[in-house]
């Protein structure tokens, strides 16, 4: 078997038990909770993007632009 064969099964066998699975991404709730609790404020504009979940929102008197991973880790886009 090819390497690329291999690889291809892996990848569809963790697909089908979920590992890749959009069910451990937050829910809205719970990713306006865990952004108020870091100190943003205002959040709008909540979509889904290539990266995770993209978001507006202000903090300390400004707009920022951020996205938040499906592990929940929230980054600035600058």
């Amino acid at each position: 078997m090819s390497a690329r064969t291999v690889s291809q099964i892996i990848l569809c066998c963790l697909l089908m038990f979920g590992v890749f699975s959009p069910a451990n991404a937050l829910t809205e709730q719970e990713l306006r909770a865990k952004l108020e609790s870091a100190g943003y404020s205002q959040i709008r504009d909540i979509k889904s993007a290539a990266e995770g979940t993209a978001v507006k929102a202000m903090k300390d008197g400004k707009e920022i632009s951020l996205v938040v991973d499906s592990s929940g880790q929230v980054k600035e886009r600058h």
